[in-house]
């Protein structure tokens, strides 16, 4: 493993243990040549999962893509990264582990809004606002009932 702090290619493992998910090791490391020390994970690898678009193309999964998604609908609530980390954790596990290769952007963006409910009502509006594309304030206000509602 290449040392971040000065590039060094050999590192020794100085601590392993499993992640709490139980789904990584992670292992601490440190550079033989600097003495630096820095964690790294070690998860199995998947076949990538695809996500079918509005317009039918097909991307990667990007969890990158969602956690950012998910920390703007987020900013300036009590919403710690830990857990937009673990959502994205979740979602991704989920389909992971049904052994598609496939879902929808739709099924995808859904599933976000389940879960963003839950967790803040604020920012499931936020989310649900640029993912739904609400045209209009009417638009709003309903799902704002909708909300209230349940």
């Amino acid at each position: 493993m290449k040392c971040p702090f000065c590039g060094h290619k050999d590192s020794k493992v100085t601590d392993s243990r499993p992640t709490e998910d139980d789904l990584k090791i992670r292992r601490r490391r440190e550079c033989i040549q600097c003495g630096a020390r820095f964690t790294t994970y070690e998860a199995v690898e998947h076949a990538p999962l695809m996500v079918v678009k509005k317009d039918k193309s097909r991307q990667p999964f990007n969890r990158e893509k969602l956690l950012n998604g998910l920390m703007r609908a987020c900013e300036k609530r009590p919403v710690s990264t830990q857990t937009l980390e673990q959502v994205v954790d979740d979602i991704e596990y989920s389909y992971v582990n049904t052994l598609a290769k496939e879902v929808s952007s739709k099924e995808l963006g859904e599933e976000v809004l389940r879960r963003l409910k839950d967790i803040d009502d604020v920012a499931y509006v936020r989310f649900a606002s640029v993912y739904r594309e609400f045209a209009d304030v009417e638009t709003f206000l309903r799902e704002l009932q909708d909300l209230m509602e349940k």
